[in-house]
C-alpha cells in the first residue's frame, strides 16, 4: 500500500472512533487549527480557490530534486480550513502519479464527507480537489 493510501487508513481509522458527526466536525476543525498559516503575500488571487463559499487559498509546491508535490493552505472557515488539512495531509509529501492514483471522490467516500456536508461546503471541496488534481497532472 502507498503512503498516500496508508495516510487515508489512518484519517478512517481517526473517523470511525467518532460516534456522531457533531464530534467528527470537531475532529475536523481540530485538524485544521494545526495548520501553518499562510503568510499574507500567498494569499494571492493566482492561489485562491475559485468555487468555493468561503475563501481558500492552496499552494501547491512541485520539487523536481525529490519528484514530490508539497500542499499549503488556509481558509477563513474553521470547518474549510479542516477539510483542506485532510486534503493537505493525504496529497502531500507525494508523487503526481500517486496523488493522481487516488482520486478526491474515493476520500470522499471513505471518510463519509458526502452525506455530512451542505451541498455548497461539498462543491468547495470538489473545488479544492480539482486544483490539487490538475497540479498533479501538470505535473506528472
Amino acid at each position: 500500500m502507498s503512503d498516500i493510501r496508508n495516510k487515508l487508513e489512518q484519517l478512517t481509522d481517526e473517523f470511525e472512533f467518532l460516534e456522531d458527526w457533531e464530534n467528527k466536525y470537531r475532529h475536523i476543525i481540530d485538524l485544521g487549527r494545526k495548520l501553518p498559516q499562510l503568510e499574507p503575500y500567498q494569499k494571492s488571487d493566482s492561489n485562491k480557490v475559485s468555487g468555493c463559499a468561503s475563501q481558500v487559498w492552496l499552494i501547491s509546491d512541485f520539487s523536481p530534486e525529490t519528484g514530490l508535490v508539497k500542499f499549503s493552505g488556509e481558509s477563513d472557515s474553521s470547518l474549510v480550513q479542516g477539510l483542506l488539512s485532510i486534503f493537505i495531509f493525504i496529497y502531500s509529501e507525494a508523487t503526481p502519479m500517486e496523488i493522481i492514483s487516488l482520486p478526491p471522490a474515493e476520500v470522499f467516500e471513505k471518510l463519509g464527507l458526502n452525506d455530512a456536508l451542505t451541498p455548497s461546503r461539498a462543491n468547495g471541496l470538489k473545488s479544492i480537489a480539482a486544483k490539487i488534481m490538475a497540479f498533479a497532472h501538470l505535473n506528472s
